[in-house]
């Protein structure tokens, strides 16, 4: 007797083991719209497959962040604090040209995508939703991309907590104003103008391009939609901004 109920019971565990496995290994993704893009693996939503946000709080210097490395360090450091450490991080920001200094382009800055947010319900269940397959697809590069357009709109634009930036017609503070240095198409500018805040050194002259995270008002643009009144905190503040910018995973 005594035997038989050890055999029950190994048997019993072995029936939960593999109940338990066989669980792990069916995880639905086809009710979920990625747009024909393969999401991360697995369904649930996490930071850790994130690949794209808006930075929850800027540096507070104004244009000054410290160049493009500290930008970066500074996407790098938000997404490590929430678990997305083990992606390579980039500002999305370009950079003028200086003596000595070729000119920096955003887009060339970001990797090859897709890119996925922190966390949004397209249809069903929340997950990691795509903002854009690809870079040509993200500046809309041809004709039909530019109709069809990308993912990237209020909310889905999220930081990386997976919160909505406040925008136009939400209570204040609006951040909506997204520090880019760039042009429509993600590069930078050629003229004689400063659009970086002397490439992001400065809280003082000059002043930055910016784009609407929200995609409402001034062209509507994500990623170039009005130059700041300058490059101070208070100048960036006054016009609907606080020094936020975009944050994309290389790798």
């Amino acid at each position: 007797m005594t035997r038989r109920r050890a055999y029950v019971v190994l048997v019993s565990i072995l029936i939960l083991a593999s109940c338990l496995l066989l669980a792990q290994q069916t995880v639905p993704t086809t009710q979920y719209n990625t747009q024909g893009v393969t999401p991360p693996p697995g369904s649930n939503p996490t930071p850790a497959k994130m690949t794209f946000f808006v930075t929850s709080v800027g540096i507070s210097k104004g244009g000054n962040l410290g160049g493009l490395a500290g930008a970066d360090a500074h996407c790098q450091t938000l997404a490590t604090a929430v678990g997305a450490g083990g992606h390579t991080w980039h500002a999305y920001l370009s950079t003028q040209a200086r003596p000595g200094q070729p000119a920096v382009n955003a887009r060339d800055r970001i990797g090859k995508g897709p890119w996925f947010n922190w966390s949004f319900a397209q249809l069903g269940a929340p997950q990691n939703a795509l903002i854009s397959v690809d870079l040509a697809d993200l500046h809309g590069d041809t004709l039909i991309q530019a109709q069809r357009g990308n993912n990237f709109f209020k909310q889905s634009a999220r930081n990386e907590h997976g919160q909505v930036i406040h925008g136009i017609g939400d209570p204040p503070p609006i951040q909506h104003e997204i520090l880019t240095g760039s042009k429509w198409d993600g590069r930078a500018y050629t003229d004689s103008a400063d659009h970086t805040c002397n490439n992001w050194t400065s809280s003082s002259t000059g002043s930055a391009q910016v784009g609407h995270s929200d995609r409402i008002g001034n062209g509507s643009s994500w990623n170039s939609s009005n130059a700041t009144k300058g490059c101070s905190q208070a100048d960036l503040e006054s016009t609907g901004g606080t020094g936020l910018f975009y944050c994309f995973a290389i790798n």
